[in-house]
Order: structure tokens, then C-alpha cells, then sequence
């Protein structure tokens, strides 16, 4: 039984107020994990646990074992070498023999803290030296201080850092701190889910859950607290989630786009280039209901690059003209600005539709005319970048915003757009980076999402090559064969310059590679960095375009807004410097012809298992959302593009998105439950539940209102 002090600090206490931290500790444990009150403390878990449910003999150690427990006696210490290099000896028996204990680093402190003739429960790995075994940094634990603690037959083990080591906040440290916090806040630990949801989803109550993740009896019980940790967990992201989708489709007020007009009409008659597929006609189809209600949209849009989200995009916007308001497009760089403006002048040829363009280029007397026009509604669709923004851009009615590569923009850029008029504007957002499905439930759960899951007549799928550098003859031949059937060729490098810490390929020794084997005049070849100046890159970027270059050797500054369909081969340096999202955008830069294009990722021989599963994956399919399922599994959910921007808190303490999708379905239909029956959460035995969403998320900035 977890014996409960008289007097307990509050959960929400300072963690330097808790006995054995301190001032000085407290500093530490901020900088270094983030823990500020005891709480923190209790919700920071293991990283693995250590079975000591078996103890050993002195007489049973051999150095082939792992780490062993053994119960006996210090008879003896003595320190040897000079005063900074100094080393600690002991010697450590039991009824069946000695066996000698080694430190090298906190000697004096180690020395200090330990008593002859004092029982102790030692735990470390045996080695052998000069025939004898030894066991060098052992942990020691006075035998009646291990009788004392919580009894665990799984001892956490928690990640540290080298400052908190060397400040003696080491693992062992940290199992004391969480121990005492558990004993003086037991009490305290309110239980914040309903009991019918407890019941329903057989959890154990919180207080069992915090003392058992942290010392579990059993693999039984600790796989009872995992699973209620993450559970609870998630269901407060779906609920906070689910909320903010409830409060924008009952109280945020939308435009009513009640017509389709002459735009709209006159495109799809005259201008339409091909037959829309299934998937974009039903998209379009969820984007006409929204912009038809009367609540804001706010829908995301994803599909693989090449799908045909410009096209939707761009039909959304001609119903907003339609409807007399204005629009605007918001890409993340100049270059795909420009992309934008030159798909949609094609797109729109003959139509009387004013577009504008806005970027960190654009000059001072242009300016003004775009605001004077801007402000005047002589301007129906204005692309930008982050330009779009800045607050002298005012709109006469502005009605839809889309912003293409969302996850490149933070909340607070996106949210500026919402003040362009009285009422938020609807809001549509792409993304060519597919998001697996547990992932955009907890990332963008308060959005509708469509996906364009067809690519369009014609395409052919891109075969994926992996090639070895000693296949670097046959790429050559296979770049000049492409080249003699007037095709064009990408090459991508991860560095621009060589590195003396990165052993891979740079751009500029592949330029110069490149242009000894494909010499002028016959071929051609263009160069784009992220370091030139933007007037040079767009230059070499339209040379390449236009076909008068046959090659393009680049940084991943190509990896948005090129769009070439004659450019059939895209290949990849040093493929496994890169992510799996990234080589697929990559990829996505060809394949946009009728002809057959190719990908080829070269790699060097030394490959860790997982970039083998990275260009595996590449080999196998051209499916985004499977790709990103592996990279979500190979990753994780913080290191996805752009989830740190989401607005979200995604910096998971338990849940693991890859792994416990099955939980995140039961969270969310969990807290879609609980809303169902109380949607504004009022009733007295919500009040736990609601002071606890209210603890976790009213640290983070308010984003509510904001995709």
C-alpha cells in the first residue's frame, strides 16, 4: 500500500519545492526536460524498464551476463591516482565471495555518499580484467532504503541529459524524485475522464495509471497504464479538436455563395483543357456544399502532386467571383507564386478575370497600383506569398482564401488572413504531402478533408530506379538517351558545397562532372541554388522551362513550383541523405508528360536499415499516402513536415500516432460522445474533465479559430 504523507504539496506546486530538488536542480530540470511543477514530474515517464526480479551470488557472475542484481557488503574503499584523474576501488562481498566495484568520473562524490560495512543492493554489468570479475559505475542502493520504496519488479529507467549527469540528476535520481512525488501527491491526482467512459473503455483510474507506469508491479499492470495514459492523452487532442470544429460550424458565420455564374459556367464550357476525374468532380462537389452553407468552410485538400488541386482550386475561386467577393492564393515561394500565376493566366485566357501577383519582389510604384485596385475590386484574384499578409493588403470583399503548402506557413501567418473582412473568409488548404489518416485526425481533426486519390488521363506512372554509385556509367548513357529523345533531366543534390562532416554528393562537383560529360555546344545544362539571387534563379529556372537547357542540376529548392512536362527523369543524389517526403515531392517534379518518366535514386554502398526502407519504399510504390504511413512509422509524427506548426501539440508525452492508431479511433469517438451530450461540457460531472483540457491547453496560444 503507497504510504500517503500527512502534509502533500499541490500537483501544480513548483518542482523546486519538492523534497530533493531545490533551487539549483529546479533550473536544471526546466532547461533541460521541461519540468516545472510536480506534475511535469509525474508525466514525464520511462524510456525502458530493467527486470530485477532475479538477484545473483557473488559466485554465479561470469562477464557473459547482462546487468545483474547482487545483495552484500562494502569491506573496503580506497582512492588511487592523481587529483583529476582519480579512481575509486571497493570491494563488495557476500557469503560466497568478493568481486571488486571501479568509478571513474564522481569520484569524490561517490566516495562521500557510501558506507562501510552497510548492506547494499548493487546493479550493474560484469566484466572481466586480469582474470577477476569487476563491474565498473555500478549503481548501489542502501538495502533498507530498497525495502522501503514503492516495490516494483520493473525499475524505470528515464532519459537524461549530459548536464543533468553531471549535476547528479542521473536516472537513479530521478526513480527517488518520482518516488517522493507519487508518496506526497497521491491524494492530490484527480481522476479527469468520466466514469462512463472509464468503464466503457475498461481503463484503470489515473492515480493507479501514474504509479504503475512509472513502478509497475508487472508487465500486466504497466501495459493497463500505458494504455490509459495514451488514451487519455489522445482523448483530450480529439476533444479540444472536435470542439473548435463544433464552435466554427454553429457560430462562425460563413459568406453564401448561393451561385454558379457565368465565371464558372464559361470556364467549364470553353476553357476546361481535359475531362475532370472522379476524384476532383467529387471534391469539387464537398467544396460547392460548403461555400453553398451557411458556416465558414475550412477544408483541407490533399493529393499527390500532379492530381489536379490547382484545377479545384482554381474552379472554387471563379464561384467566389461568381458570387461578387474576391480571392487570393498563398504560396509559400516566389517561384511557385509565379508557377500559380502563370497556371491560372493559361487556365483563364479569354476570360475577363483580373489576376495580380504579390511577393517580396514585387517594386514600390507596383504596389501601390495593386493596392488602389485591390481595395477597389478591380483585382478577382490576387497570388502572393507571404506578401499577401502584411496588413496595408486590404481587400473590398474578400471571400475565399487558399493557401497551397499549408504546413510551410505557421498558425499566426495563416491567421492574418481572417481579418481581410468583416467575416473570416472561407478557407481551403493543400497540401501535396499526403498525411496518414490517425495523423491528419489529430493534426487537422477540426477540418473537412477531401483527396484527390486519381491522377489524370493519360499519366504514366514513374518508374523508380535504385542505382549504386558504380552504376554511374550506365546513368550517363541513359541521361544522353533521354536527351537524344528530347526529353530533359533533373539532377538534385543535397549540398551545395562539399563537407567535411557529410560524406555526400555536391552540387557544385556534380556541375562540373556534368558539364565535362555533356559538353557545350551540343548540351546545355542550367544550375539553380537556394544561394543565387532570385533574379539569376528565375532566369536559369524559365531557361529550363522553356527547353532551352537540357539539364537542370539543382538543390531541393525544385522540390515546389517547377512544372516541366518535358522533363521525364528526375535523379537524386545521394538519395539517402533525404526523407521519404521529400524524395516523393521530389519525384512529383516529373511525370507531368504524356511520354514514360523515371526516377533514380543514387546511393552509396553504406546504408542504414532505415534509408534501405526509405529508397525500398520508393522502388516499390508511387502511392503518397502509403509512403507516408511508412514515414510516419520511420519518423514519427514531430518530425513530419510541418506538424509543429499545425497549432496542435503534437510533442506527445506517450501516444505514438504510427502505432496506436486503433486508440486514437476510440479517443475520438470517446470525446465525440461526451460532446454529444453536453456540446458546451456544462454538466457538473464534466467540471474534471474540462479543468483538465483547460490545464493542457490553455498554455498554448489560443488558435481556435484558425486552420
Amino acid at each position: 500500500m503507497l504510504q500517503i504523507y500527512n502534509f502533500m504539496p499541490n500537483l501544480n506546486t513548483d518542482i523546486k519545492f519538492l523534497t530533493g530538488v531545490g533551487e539549483k536542480r529546479a533550473d536544471l530540470l526546466n532547461a533541460e526536460l521541461d519540468i516545472y511543477t510536480i506534475e511535469d514530474l509525474l508525466y514525464y515517464f520511462p524510456f525502458k524498464y530493467i527486470d530485477k526480479t532475479k538477484f545473483y551470488k557473488i559466485d554465479e557472475l561470469t562477464a557473459e551476463l547482462p546487468y545483474v542484481q547482487v545483495i552484500g557488503k562494502l569491506v573496503g574503499m580506497k582512492t588511487e591516482g592523481a587529483k583529476y584523474k582519480q579512481r575509486l576501488t571497493a570491494t563488495f562481498a557476500d557469503e560466497t565471495g568478493y568481486i571488486e566495484l571501479l568509478w571513474f568520473k564522481g569520484v569524490k562524490w561517490i566516495k562521500s555518499s557510501l558506507k562501510a560495512d552497510t548492506e547494499y543492493v548493487l546493479y550493474g554489468k560484469p566484466s572481466i580484467y586480469s582474470n577477476k570479475i569487476n563491474i565498473v559505475h555500478p549503481d548501489l542502493e542502501k538495502l533498507d532504503d530498497y525495502k522501503s520504496k514503492i516495490n516494483s519488479s520493473l525499475e524505470p529507467a528515464y532519459n537524461t541529459s549530459e548536464k543533468l549527469k553531471t549535476s547528479f540528476l542521473n536516472t537513479n535520481v530521478l526513480r527517488k524524485l518520482l518516488q517522493t512525488a507519487l508518496k506526497q501527491t497521491y491524494n492530490d491526482i484527480a481522476e479527469p475522464l468520466p466514469f462512463e467512459i472509464i468503464k466503457k473503455y475498461n481503463l484503470i483510474s489515473l492515480k493507479d495509471a501514474l504509479v504503475n507506469i512509472h513502478f509497475p508491479k508487472n508487465n500486466t499492470i504497466l501495459s493497463k497504464a500505458e494504455y490509459r495514459l495514451k488514451f487519455e492523452e489522445l482523448f483530450f487532442i480529439q476533444l479540444n479538436i472536435i470542439q473548435k470544429k463544433l464552435y466554427r460550424n454553429n457560430k462562425q458565420n460563413g459568406y453564401v455563395f448561393s451561385k454558379v455564374g457565368d465565371y464558372f459556367n464559361g470556364f467549364y464550357k470553353n476553357n476546361l483543357p481535359f475531362e475532370l476525374t472522379g476524384a476532383q468532380k467529387k471534391v469539387l462537389k464537398e467544396i460547392r456544399k460548403d461555400l453553398g452553407s451557411k458556416t465558414q468552410m475550412n477544408r483541407l485538400l490533399q493529393g499527390d502532386v500532379g492530381s489536379g488541386k490547382t484545377l479545384v482550386a482554381l474552379m472554387s475561386v471563379l464561384i467566389a467571383l461568381d458570387n461578387g467577393f474576391q480571392a487570393c492564393l498563398m504560396a509559400p515561394t516566389e517561384i511557385l507564386a509565379n508557377q500559380h500565376l502563370e497556371t491560372v493566366q493559361d487556365f483563364l485566357k479569354g476570360l475577363d478575370i483580373n489576376i495580380a501577383l504579390l511577393t517580396g519582389s514585387t517594386k514600390k510604384k507596383d504596389r501601390i497600383k495593386l493596392h488602389n485596385e485591390l481595395e477597389s475590386g478591380d483585382i478577382h484574384l490576387l497570388i502572393g506569398t507571404h506578401a499577401l499578409i502584411e496588413d496595408v493588403v486590404k481587400f473590398k470583399n474578400l471571400g475565399l482564401v487558399i493557401i497551397d503548402e499549408q504546413h510551410r506557413f505557421g498558425v499566426a501567418q495563416r491567421a492574418k488572413l481572417w481579418n481581410k473582412n468583416i467575416n473570416p473568409p472561407h478557407v481551403l488548404v493543400m497540401t501535396a504531402t499526403p498525411i496518414p489518416r490517425t495523423l491528419a485526425m489529430t493534426l487537422y481533426g477540426d477540418l473537412e478533408v477531401s483527396v484527390i486519390d486519381e491522377l489524370p488521363p493519360g499519366r504514366k506512372p514513374i518508374k523508380t530506379l535504385h542505382f549504386f554509385d558504380n552504376k554511374r556509367h550506365k546513368l550517363i548513357e541513359f541521361i544522353r538517351k533521354q536527351i537524344v529523345e528530347g526529353r530533359q533531366i533533373y539532377i538534385v543534390y543535397p549540398l551545395i558545397k562539399e563537407s567535411e562532416k557529410l560524406d555526400y554528393k555536391d552540387l557544385e562537383d556534380g556541375y562540373d562532372t556534368i558539364t565535362r560529360e555533356f559538353p557545350l555546344p551540343k548540351y546545355k545544362v542550367s544550375i539553380v541554388h537556394g544561394k543565387m539571387k532570385a533574379a539569376n534563379k528565375e532566369i536559369e529556372m524559365q531557361n529550363f522551362a522553356k527547353g532551352r537547357t537540357n539539364i537542370m542540376v539543382a538543390t531541393t529548392v525544385i522540390e515546389v513550383g517547377v512544372n516541366v512536362p518535358n522533363a521525364s527523369v528526375m535523379i537524386i543524389e545521394s538519395s539517402e541523405r533525404f526523407g521519404l517526403s521529400q524524395l516523393h515531392q521530389l519525384r512529383g517534379r516529373v511525370g507531368r508528360g504524356a511520354e514514360q518518366s523515371y526516377c533514380v535514386l543514387m546511393s552509396g554502398y553504406k546504408l542504414s536499415q532505415e534509408a534501405k526502407k526509405r529508397l525500398g519504399t520508393m522502388v516499390k510504390t508511387n502511392d503518397g499516402f502509403e509512403i507516408s504511413e511508412v514515414d510516419l512509422k520511420l519518423r514519427g509524427p514531430g518530425d513530419i513536415d510541418g506538424t509543429q506548426q499545425s497549432g496542435i501539440p503534437i510533442n506527445l508525452k506517450i501516444a505514438n500516432l504510427a502505432k496506436d492508431n486503433q486508440i486514437v479511433l476510440l479517443a475520438r469517438e470517446a470525446a465525440q460522445s461526451v460532446l454529444d451530450h453536453d456540446i458546451k461540457l456544462e454538466k457538473p460531472e464534466n467540471r474534471p474533465m474540462v479543468n483538465k483540457l483547460k490545464s493542457i491547453f490553455d498554455l498554448k496560444k489560443k488558435w481556435s479559430k484558425i486552420s
